[in-house]
């Protein structure tokens, strides 16, 4: 009996016990959660801050940080700051891969926001999921950034190749075109601009005329521009970026070639419109929404680029307001996860963000636990003056 009893007191104290540690046993599941802690989010970039596109990448992780120190001058999300940290992949895969590494074994980070370059995130994505860490809005078009459907992948733009698409078939049913050429860079990227071109021509029952590839880092286009040329093209997509949109184009003003060029996202940048000797003028670009410059007349717009100015020390290019667009958009959904974050209620919070808006006048974004991208609506703009000049308001489609 009382051997009984002592055994019933016994079995009474460790069940006190279970109830009265189960509360630091939630405490202690909350905090395993990777890069949240009580009063700490830590999010992740690896992005070109001194490559051949270091222009695109500085601008969208200059206004990153901007977003996000606002968020935290107001006290932060649910009691927790923000911890942004941002390596410099240069634009070299092997770069990359050694960036993400460190975000993700050393700072252990929630996710990761604005990754730059498509072959970059490729390179990285399986070493994320791997660990379930989200890449959230990644700075490139590419379509393999939210196909095919992973809860751990969402993109904010129009692909690339809907870019292309677009602007094939109003080039061609609105202006004419007969004989189209592609020069594009032999990379992910470059081939996902390319395939957009060749998918709307053989739908329009048409074929490319001319093709030339070249690797990033090359700097002669004298034969490229040559062979479009003689093929008599007389509209030319371009699946490149910055340094080899401009050199493209002085190498055709230089034989006074005034064919008209067409480029897309990664070529709709200031720095491009506003090249010495203006080989840029009258030069066309599809981009996921309209750059508004500093003197839009918007008081929210140019609080903004007065403080990236001032912040900076240069205005803020079409990059900079969609790294800008990415992180408040995020900031927001993870409001809308609650205060206890998870990997489960940061992805609710994002695909509850329905009809979104920046403050720039981009189209409306959207997402749903079926659908990670963001938006489709690409729009046409055209250098006039050293400037980006819409060519008509709408977005185009095909």
């Amino acid at each position: 009996m009382l051997k009984d009893r002592a055994v019933a007191r016994r079995s009474v104290l460790a069940g006190t016990a279970s109830i009265l540690f189960a509360p630091a046993i939630i405490r202690s599941a909350r905090a395993a959660q990777r890069g949240v802690t009580d009063t700490e989010i830590i999010i992740g970039t690896m992005t070109d801050l001194s490559g051949v596109t270091a222009v695109q990448g500085v601008n969208n992780a200059n206004a990153m940080r901007m977003a996000f120190d606002e968020v935290n001058a107001r006290g932060g999300i649910h009691g927790r700051k923000i911890r942004w940290i941002c390596e410099d992949n240069q634009y070299i895969v092997p770069k990359a891969v050694q960036a993400m590494n460190k975000l993700l074994n050393r700072d252990n980070i929630f996710f990761a926001i604005g990754n730059g370059g498509t072959p970059h995130n490729e390179a990285v994505m399986p070493a994320m999921f791997e660990l379930n860490v989200p890449n959230v809005f990644p700075l490139t078009c590419a379509r393999s950034m939210y196909e095919p459907f992973n809860r751990l992948k969402f993109g904010q733009f129009s692909s690339y190749y809907d870019q292309m698409r677009a602007a094939v078939k109003y080039f061609v049913g609105e202006r004419g075109k007969k004989t189209v050429g592609s020069i594009y860079q032999e990379t992910d990227f470059g081939k996902d601009v390319h395939a957009g071109a060749v998918a709307q021509l053989e739908a329009m029952g048409m074929k490319v005329a001319a093709i030339s590839a070249h690797r990033p880092t090359d700097t002669d286009f004298n034969a490229a521009v040559a062979r479009m040329h003689d093929a008599g093209c007389d509209l030319i997509c371009m699946g490149t970026i910055v340094k080899d949109t401009t050199l493209i184009l002085q190498t055709a003003r230089k034989l006074g070639w005034n064919v008209d060029f067409c480029g897309q996202f990664a070529s709709y940048s200031t720095a491009v419109a506003e090249a010495p000797g203006g080989p840029a003028e009258g030069f066309y670009s599809m981009a996921p929404a309209l750059y508004r410059y500093p003197d839009f007349p918007d008081p929210k717009v140019q609080a903004f680029t007065t403080g990236y100015r001032q912040r900076y020390g240069i205005d803020v290019n079409y990059l900079g307001e969609a790294g800008y667009t990415c992180a408040t958009f995020v900031s927001a959904a993870l409001e809308k996860a609650g205060r206890d974050l998870t990997l489960d209620s940061f992805i609710a919070g994002m695909e509850s963000m329905k009809d979104w808006r920046d403050i720039f006048g981009g189209p409306p974004l959207s997402l749903s636990a079926s659908n990670h991208h963001a938006s489709n609506q690409s729009f046409l703009s055209v250098v006039k003056n050293g400037k980006w000049v819409p060519v008509i308001d709408a977005p185009l489609s095909f």
